[in-house]
């Protein structure tokens, strides 16, 4: 089949290297010159850890699609490295003890640690902290140089085109393909069009589908200098506890009652993840905010409470901060769902909103996207 793709991100950029897998042609199109959305603006983490029950089989099923694509193409920066979630309370102890003890807990690489223990391990956490809970399934990519990497790859198919700086203005059906007309005047004919929009929910993605079932997030990260040593795992802070279904229980509920978040993390609805790109410095956030119009500047506090948490479990002063940024991605309003598919028309389809789920499941989204529609 001749299957075009709009949306560059990381949602497309999967649907492209399943179905270039399968044997089909792709064209691509992507409005920037390159991603620029959430895409890039995270923390690259396949994060197994935290999944809700019902979103562990996919994030499993991701984890070994990542590591079968960087065995294709080593540029995505791929790496097993896990992770340590770090509990600095009793009752965020009881939370990672609750999480060890259920049956899926070997499914997720769970393993408690006691600080010592959580040194052999990531022998750069020098902090305070009263243990860890080890998730060895967690992994990492690096998110601004893997779509390029990816579709160089595409591209040495020879059955693979990219057009960047191109948006598609109009999609009809033709029996018994799909016409796309871009905003360059060009006229593209294809079997199927899948549409995968990211956060612009408006424009082409409402004309096709109306108003999706989706809301928008948007988040503030930064990123460090080289740290100078190695950080051999992504880490957490217990706040993360709050923010991933897979920890949901009594132990949560009383955490929740007994022990608010700090006033900072709590306005920015925010938990610590840190992980370190190839480059040595890290990458850290992260806050929520789900209320729109969203803010066009970024707030300083957030940042400065992230910097001292890091510096507490790391035990020394973080490198100096070299870049801030923010982000917006789109998640589903039904959170039972992995991602929105909608079809918009015959052999016409839209598919959003894995919130930020994106890295961690784009992949195995893009094989179920693939199973649905018979490719």
């Amino acid at each position: 089949m001749r299957i075009l793709i709009v949306g560059g991100g990381i949602l497309g950029t999967a649907h492209a290297d399943e179905a270039i897998r399968r044997g089909h042609d792709v064209i691509h199109l992507e409005r920037e010159p390159e991603a620029r959305g959430a895409t890039v603006r995270n923390f690259g983490l396949v994060w197994v850890s935290g999944r809700a029950p019902h979103e562990l089989e996919a994030a499993l099923r991701s984890r070994e699609l990542w590591a079968d694509l960087a065995a294709r193409v080593p540029g995505v920066g791929y790496r097993p490295a896990g992770s340590i979630t770090l509990m600095r309370t009793e009752e965020e102890v009881a939370v990672a003890q609750e999480a060890f003890a259920r049956p899926d807990a070997d499914n997720r690489g769970f393993a408690l640690l006691d600080p010592d223990a959580v040194r052999v391990v990531n022998p750069a956490l020098r902090g305070k902290f009263l243990g860890g809970l080890h998730c060895t399934l967690d992994a990492a990519v690096e998110s601004r140089q893997a779509l390029p990497a990816i579709r160089s790859y595409l591209e040495s198919t020879g059955r693979y085109t990219f057009h960047a700086g191109t948006e598609a203005r109009e999609i009809t059906t033709n029996t018994p393909g799909v016409h796309i007309r871009d905003d360059r005047g060009r006229n593209f004919d294809a079997d199927l069009v899948i549409v995968c929009p990211g956060a612009t929910l408006g424009g082409l993605a409402r004309d096709l589908a109306g108003d999706l079932p989706l809301r928008r997030v948007r988040l503030q990260m930064m990123q460090t200098a080289p740290l100078g040593e190695k950080l051999t795992t992504a880490i957490a802070d217990g706040d993360s506890f709050r923010y991933y279904p897979g920890f949901a229980g009594s132990a949560l509920d009383h955490l929740r009652t007994v022990q608010p978040q700090e006033p900072t993390a709590e306005e920015h609805r925010m938990q610590l993840l840190c992980v370190q790109r190839l480059h040595g410095g890290l990458t850290i956030g992260d806050t929520h905010e789900y209320e729109e119009p969203f803010d066009f500047d970024v707030d300083e506090a957030p940042y400065r409470h992230l910097s001292g948490v890091v510096e507490t479990l790391l035990g020394r002063d973080l490198p100096p901060i070299v870049k801030r940024w923010a982000g917006v991605y789109s998640q589903c309003l039904d959170p039972s769902q992995l991602v929105h598919r909608a079809q918009a028309a015959d052999n016409v389809w839209v598919v959003a909103g894995p919130g930020g789920r994106g890295m961690t499941l784009g992949p195995a989204l893009a094989e179920q996207t693939a199973d649905q529609l018979g490719l």
